[in-house]
């Protein structure tokens, strides 16, 4: 059995999660910033793309746990672009990195995952994740390929996004959920099944429509 995958980001008003040139910019208000850091002691991993990990640099981990009771951290990295100084791979917490087949790089790191030829199988690594490592659910927190990837997969069981009170604008800038063209046929139909104001902005919790 794979997996539970819930996507978590925020976005903008006008339905960003950065600027035009990538550059992180802060939505969140504080409530939903400790929401959120909230949300990551109720999952067994964490996962972002390499573009999030190039972009950002985060560590993804809780700074009051130990590298034991942290979250397992995933980064899928199709041609192994994750730098060996990055965050996300020091000693606060496993790491599992996730690539491709032809993809001969190595890094330190927990355990190192590689499906697919030309795009990451996720299937196969929520399985092999589930069977070799124990993971049972798993927080998906960007960025908006990344999302995407697991949409169209047919992969996400529950999308929270923070819609924070702010307009960034730009037609370039990227979206919760970016990529080429539909993520299916028609788009992918969720059901509403909470709302909530935190701060300046509103959380709303979808699932996917049975």
């Amino acid at each position: 059995m794979r997996p539970f995958v819930h996507v978590n980001c925020a976005m903008s008003a006008d339905g960003k999660i950065a600027g035009a040139d990538r550059t992180q910019v802060s939505i969140s208000s504080d409530e939903d910033k400790a929401r959120a850091k909230g949300l990551r002691r109720k999952y067994d991993a964490i996962l972002v793309g390499v573009g999030t990990v190039i972009a950002d640099d985060p560590h993804l981990t809780l700074k009051d746990l130990d590298y034991d009771s942290n979250p397992v951290r995933i980064v899928l990295d199709p041609h192994g672009r994750t730098p060996d100084e990055a965050r996300i791979l020091d000693e606060r917490a496993p790491t599992v990195m996730v690539t491709l087949e032809s993809c001969d790089r190595e890094w330190d790191c927990e355990e190192t995952i590689r499906a697919g030829t030309d795009t990451i199988d996720l299937e196969a690594v929520l399985e092999e994740l589930a069977e070799e490592i124990g993971i049972e659910n798993i927080l998906v927190e960007g960025g908006g390929e990344t999302i995407a990837s697991f949409f169209r997969a047919g992969l996400v069981d529950r999308y929270s996004v923070y819609v924070g009170g702010l307009v960034i604008g730009g037609r370039t800038a990227p979206t919760p959920c970016d990529g080429d063209g539909w993520v299916a046929e028609g788009g992918i139909k969720m059901t509403l099944v909470s709302t909530e104001t935190l701060g300046n902005g509103v959380l709303l919790t979808f699932e996917r429509a049975r």
